[in-house]
């Protein structure tokens, strides 16, 4: 039998969507408001939905004694009251939330083999939400 487990966590943290090949226009044009030279900020959640099979010896697909630690010092702590714009992974890519959720997903991914991680769900504003799946 497979079991589904959604954790949810927090994090805020400004970001300035901007395309150094495009002109001071474009940018304007293309990310309105979100251009604004000083950057902006979230209050962002990031859901994960992890999945497998219900340990026998622990009852659980997943210890979240675990995952807690691993998102709150991977994610949450880099993340937290930063500027998005100056992690190593937006270097050189927009750090718009669908980036954030991609990278996320991939990083996550690489370091939970047992329950496997099937949806990244990173919300921006109540209106914005970006899902990356398996």
């Amino acid at each position: 039998m497979k079991v589904r487990l959604n954790r949810r966590y927090h994090f805020s943290a400004s970001h300035r969507l901007h395309n150094p090949i495009l002109s001071a226009d474009d940018n304007r044009s293309t990310f309105g408001k979100c251009n604004n030279p000083h950057g902006h900020g979230h209050n962002y959640t990031v859901e994960l939905m992890l999945s497998g099979d219900v340990d026998p010896v622990t009852g659980m697909i997943c210890n979240l004694g675990d995952l807690d630690p691993f998102i709150g010092r991977e994610i949450v702590e880099r993340f937290d009251r930063s500027d998005l714009n100056s992690d190593e992974w937006f270097h050189n890519t927009i750090p718009t939330t669908e980036a954030l959720a991609t990278r996320i997903f991939d990083h996550v991914s690489q370091h939970f083999e047992l329950a496997k991680l099937e949806r990244v769900r990173v919300e921006e504003t109540e209106n914005n939400a970006f899902e990356i799946t398996r």
